[in-house]
């Protein structure tokens, strides 16, 4: 190779002793290095992907709402009002309630008089709601914290409520009628996969708290191929998770579900996730709408909503209400986990299993004079099957190659801090795994 030599004198002036160089030729400088560099591996983000806030029926702004998350550990947080994308004009009424008004002097004090847009209309005095587009740069930073779009699709099938999170939405969507409480879900879970194609937009869709006035049963979802995911635990003290002696608890129903579309329907894995659906920001504890009780822990190198969908499409998350773990993983048939401990909290992990084979009959369940109930129906204990037990920090599960699936469900001692229900502990679930 030729290199070509300058002397001194051609590349710089001499001005008492001092090298000055030409702006032509100065050597160049080291690059800066960058602002945000790539990051060195996956790791897991905390979101909550069920919010809502004075643009629907919660009791706080939204900035208010975005910055309690922000300020407790979450990565990510999503506003899922109902039927509408919190953009546009909206007013509400500053003072009408005890709870309102403090609402609006504890958003004033944090912000600042300033950031407040008020008015009185017909002798009420009003405060404007400002859409995400205008206060997501107050809370964004990369890899630290993100909001993502989204909205609560809210119908019902002759009074059952089916309500459905839209996760990335652009734009914001009417509900369709279905001809049954199934074709509901379809139809809505297909109107949002249209907008996903037209805009190219990568949009997830989650069927909200099943048992919401019992409204949808685990064979009104099991065979609608256009959805993979659904709460298994939400924090509403009104939604039933736990189900009672008619009704199968959401832990249940997605045994049922991962059995009959990996055994019977020749579908894919449908996906558990827990959300807040909060909506009470100013008075904490039982029976309250409040944030923090349950949330998802998804993995990726980038804290973006295209990364955080990629993620649950492929499983690379799991459902906690406190318990964490530092790794999931299933290598050479065998799942692994590594529980985060804390001191003084002792943890048990439980392995279920659907085997290979196992009766999918069903019975329904019938009132006293013998009509079936619109509820999940029975089916037999062989589904989602006790098939191991630990209480080590690192259990781990060898599968026989019989199983359809295998979940973890890790319960801790540590008293959960402000429970869905009396009595619940920190616990955490794992997707479902498949050999």
């Amino acid at each position: 190779m030729k290199h070509r030599i300058l002397s001194f004198a051609a590349t710089a002036l001499i001005l008492g002793g001092t090298v000055v160089y030409s702006t032509a030729q100065k050597p160049a400088e080291a690059p800066a290095p960058a602002a945000n560099p790539i990051p060195a591996g996956p790791k897991f983000f905390k979101g909550n992907l069920h919010t809502h806030s004075l643009w629907s029926d919660g009791d706080d702004y939204p900035e208010m709402i975005a910055d309690w998350y922000k300020t407790h550990g979450y990565h990510f947080l999503a506003f899922t009002e109902h039927n509408l994308i919190p953009d546009g004009e909206k007013w509400v009424a500053s003072e009408s309630t005890p709870v309102r008004k403090k609402a609006t002097e504890k958003y004033a004090q944090r912000f600042g008089e300033s950031w407040l847009e008020r008015r009185v209309e017909k002798t009420v005095p009003q405060v404007r709601l400002k859409p995400l587009r205008e206060y997501r740069t107050l809370f964004e930073e990369p890899q630290k914290f993100h909001l993502i779009n989204a909205s609560e699709i809210t119908h019902a099938y002759s009074k059952r409520p089916v309500h459905m999170n839209a996760i990335n939405l652009r734009d914001g969507l009417k509900p369709l009628d279905g001809t049954n409480v199934e074709e509901t879900i379809r139809v809505n879970a297909r109107l949002m996969d249209e907008q996903s194609k037209k805009t190219g937009w990568p949009i997830l869709t989650i069927l909200n708290h099943p048992n919401w006035k019992w409204g949808v049963n685990a064979e009104d979802f099991s065979g609608v191929e256009e959805l993979q995911y659904f709460e298994i635990q939400n924090g509403h003290p009104g939604v039933a998770n736990y189900g009672d002696a008619t009704h199968a608890s959401t832990e249940r129903m997605w045994d049922i579900l991962l059995a009959l579309r990996l055994g019977k329907l020749n579908l894919p894995i449908i996906y558990g996730v827990g959300t807040d659906d909060s909506h009470s920001y100013h008075e904490f504890g039982p029976g309250k709408t409040n944030p923090g009780r349950s949330w998802i822990m998804a993995r990726c190198t980038h804290l973006t909503p295209e990364a955080i969908v990629k993620a649950m499409r492929t499983g690379d998350f799991y459902v906690s209400t406190g318990a964490i773990f530092d790794d999931i993983r299933l290598a050479d048939g065998e799942l692994k986990l590594n529980i985060r401990a804390e001191p003084g909290v002792t943890y048990k992990t439980e392995f279920f299993a659907t085997m290979r084979g196992v009766p999918l009959e069903s019975t329904p369940i019938k009132d006293k004079d013998g009509t079936d109930l619109p509820v999940t129906k029975r089916y037999s204990e062989e589904i989602g099957k006790l098939v191991g037990t630990s209480t080590d920090a690192a259990p781990s599960y060898k599968l026989t190659g019989k199983e359809m699936y295998v979940r973890a469900k890790v319960t801790s001692s540590k008293p959960h801090p402000n429970p869905y229900a009396k009595g619940d502990t920190e616990v955490a679930w794992t997707q479902p795994f498949v050999r």
